[in-house]
């Protein structure tokens, strides 16, 4: 299980000061996530700033992540264009992608038959294993239960979800009548102790960036038994839950700030999610001082 390793990581795109791309600090990044607790890494998804993104850029992110680590790299490759998505992917592929994160398409909130198209299409334009991404909270459309389950039963290569549909008790059911091998990870680091419960494998993490030992810790512990061990090590987290995303600084603008803080020079978010409340690095300050990093620091 957990073909992607257990922590993985949601990696910010890092921008120079004029905006463009930074590449180089990009691959400095990917590896510093892999050597602090991330066992593989999503590159160009929401918290990547996908949506800000021009193709070839993503492209060039996932390849040069690829490249800079020895580890998984999952490809953002979703749009709500399926010609788009279809794109994206297949050329993911070729730039040595080891799976994709297709996303539910979003603003035009088609049909579940048209997701099930959809995804089908999209699955069907590449070899990688692919994870489809359930946030109904951006996209306003939830993929229902059965859609996912006609999915993981009827196209091979759909072997997952991140899930980040807030409903820990309707993922219990998706697992209880999913495939062997179809696998779920978090999307939404305040419940992965709970989605652990009912048989998720893992997260794919904000908090991550800086808190992927623990969250290594807290799944081991869960893994091992000791529930009351990872309970502990979820309450410890719970700060960098509160802190990584809100209605003044949506996800990932709170992770810009706190890398920024690391000593990680991966800029600030582009517009429209340029604006930075005030106090934010303060708060990340003393968020990171209850991790093992502050304490390291």
């Amino acid at each position: 299980m957990a073909r992607f390793g257990k922590v993985l990581t949601a990696m910010v795109t890092p921008f120079a000061d004029d905006g463009s791309l930074d590449l180089e600090t990009a691959a400095s990044l990917a590896q510093w996530l892999v050597d602090n607790g991330s066992d593989g890494l999503v590159v160009a998804g929401t918290t990547g700033e996908a949506p800000t993104l021009t193709h070839d850029e993503q492209i060039d992110l996932i390849g040069t992540v690829v490249s800079a680590v020895d580890a998984p790299v999952v490809a953002g490759a979703g749009s709500n264009d399926t010609a788009a998505a279809v794109e994206l992917t297949e050329r993911a592929q070729e730039a040595g992608a080891d799976g994709i994160l297709s996303v539910t398409p979003y603003y035009n909130r088609p049909s579940q038959a048209g997701l099930a198209k959809h995804f089908a299409t999209v699955s069907g334009a590449t070899d990688l294993p692919v994870l489809i991404y359930d946030i109904p909270v951006r996209t306003g459309r939830k993929v229902d239960t059965a859609t996912l389950l006609e999915l993981a039963h009827g196209v091979a290569n759909i072997v997952g979800i991140k899930d980040a549909a807030g409903d820990p008790a309707e993922t219990a059911a998706l697992i209880a009548q999913a495939p062997e091998g179809f696998e779920v990870y978090s999307g939404d680091d305040s419940l992965t102790l709970p989605l652990l419960a009912v048989g998720a494998v893992g997260v794919i993490g904000v908090a991550t960036h800086w808190a992927g030992t623990e969250h290594a810790d807290m799944i081991a512990a869960f893994e091992g038994g000791d529930v009351g061990a990872a309970a502990k090590i979820n309450a410890s987290l719970m700060p960098s839950f509160d802190y990584e995303t809100g209605l003044t600084a949506p996800n990932p603008i709170p992770a810009k700030a706190m890398m920024r803080l690391i000593g990680i020079p991966v800029g600030r978010c582009r517009p429209p999610l340029d604006v930075e409340p005030e106090g934010l690095a303060e708060a990340a300050a003393e968020v990171l001082a209850g991790t093992r990093l502050g304490a390291d620091g």
